[in-house]
Order: C-alpha cells, then structure tokens, then sequence
C-alpha cells in the first residue's frame, strides 16, 4: 500500500475497517485479492516477483497492511516487505510480539510502516522509528512518510472519510472506496520534500495516482464487522486508471471466504 486509512471503533457495527490504495509500476507482476493458496482462510492480494502482499486478512479476524517509506534513496533488501503481510497473516504469533520480531530484523526489509491486528487489538510499526504503537478508537492515516507525518493527501482522505460518517454511513461500501479515486492536486507550497524531486513529488501527491507506468494499481475496502463478518473488496487498475475489474469477498471464522456480488 501507499495510502492506508484505518478506522478503530469509528462505524457503528464496523470495529475495524481499512481503506487504501496499492501504487506501484504497472509492469510489476501481482495478483488480485483472493484466497490464498498456503491458506484458504486468507484473502488478498499477491505480488508475484517476491510472493509476498499489501494488504490481507483472515477469516478470524487478523489482518495485515504495508506501505513503504519513501525515503528518496533506492532501497534494497534481503526480503521483501510483503512478506510481513503475508508472514503475520498466515501465523499464529499475536500483533505486538510479531511487531517486536519484525522490529529486531527491519534491516533485512525496505524501509516501512507495517499495521497488523486481529479482534484484540490493533498496533502499527514503522521502520523509521522502530515504535510499536497501539492504535486506540479513531481514524488513523499511514503514507509513504513516518507514522504520525501528515501530508495533503492523507489529510485529504482522513477529512473525507470523516465527512462520510458523519453524513450518515449506510454500509454503502462503493461510496467509500469512490474516496480512493481522488485526483485532486495540491498546491507546490504543501508537498513533502521526500528526495525524488518536485516532478515526481507531483506525481505522487493525488490520493488516486493516474499514470502511464506507475500510479494506484488496487483501491481496497477491508472490513471487520461486529457479528464476525469478515469482507474485503478490491477494485483493480491498469495503465491511466483504466478499470480492470472489481471483486468482492466474504467470510467468517472457520468458514473461509466466498465471491460475492
């Protein structure tokens, strides 16, 4: 992810929901949210150079998010950030103890902000600081920068979303994945200084990044609900935001997750 929005005891029968977007280049081979292979329990999305996720959940309730920090300097590493995704989604090990071993080895990943959860709770990482945070009730926001920095586009979303409830929140999923096709453009005045130049700074300051070979490639909607329900749905995109698809999954616990319309 690049832009994950999570909100904790914000919706009236929604304990846990996460809204955000996945950019990346668009030649970099992946897979739509489905269930996984190593575990049917599982649902999300695959990156198919490195094996490993973005955004996932499982039927139980846990779940994992990612997104990278952009820190102006290429970065390579040992492992590939998503396999956090996919490690703490297939395991058994609770949040803040998995956190506490990522954090022992976040030198072998890319730089990253990392938010897991299941139903007891859910807690945030990032690299940059090496903090384990518990996220309490409220809206949180995570970009590309550290946890807890905000730029126009975070703030931008949080504020929408926030208008969203407050205008009465009626299960309407689409309307809250439409907040995940912004384009507005902020001004120059108000973009983060990252290191890669205004140009691309530019490029990348949209909530929706419409692109010829890099922009937002998945808009997803994952939703924890109060009787157990476990949804995830994704909407997916090609080269200039064309649209290749949308896919809606459901489960519960024990059952695993099925197609739904």
């Amino acid at each position: 992810m690049c832009l994950l929005l999570i909100a904790i005891d914000v919706v009236p029968g929604l304990p846990r929901l996460l809204l955000g977007n996945r950019d990346e280049f668009h030649a970099r081979a992946s897979e739509g949210a489905a269930p996984w292979v190593e575990n049917a329990h599982a649902v999300g999305g695959r990156d198919l150079v490195a094996g490993g996720s973005w955004l996932a959940l499982r039927d139980d309730g846990r779940f994992a998010a990612i997104t990278n920090l952009r820190t102006g300097v290429p970065a390579t590493a040992p492992r590939s950030r998503g396999w956090l995704v996919r490690d703490f989604v297939l395991g058994e090990q609770p949040a803040s103890a998995f956190l506490a071993a990522a954090r022992a080895e976040e030198g072998d990943y890319g730089p990253f902000n990392l938010v897991v959860g299941d139903r007891a709770g859910t807690y945030a990482l990032g690299s940059s600081d090496r903090r384990i945070r518990p996220l309490a009730a409220g809206v949180h926001v995570v970009s590309n920068g550290a946890i807890g920095v905000h730029w126009p586009k975070t703030e931008r979303l949080q504020r929408r979303f926030e208008q969203a409830v407050e205008s009465g929140f009626d299960g309407d999923e689409a309307r809250l994945l439409d907040l995940l096709l912004d384009e507005a453009q902020p001004p120059d005045e108000q973009l983060p200084d990252t290191g890669v130049g205004a140009d691309l700074e530019r490029l990348l300051a949209p909530v929706f990044i419409r692109g010829e070979r890099y922009g937002t490639r998945a808009g997803t909607l994952a939703l924890c609900r109060a009787d157990g329900t476990m949804i995830l749905r994704e909407r997916r995109f090609g080269p200039l935001a064309a649209a290749l698809g949308e896919t809606r999954w459901q489960g519960a616990a024990g059952d695993g997750f099925s197609v739904m319309p």
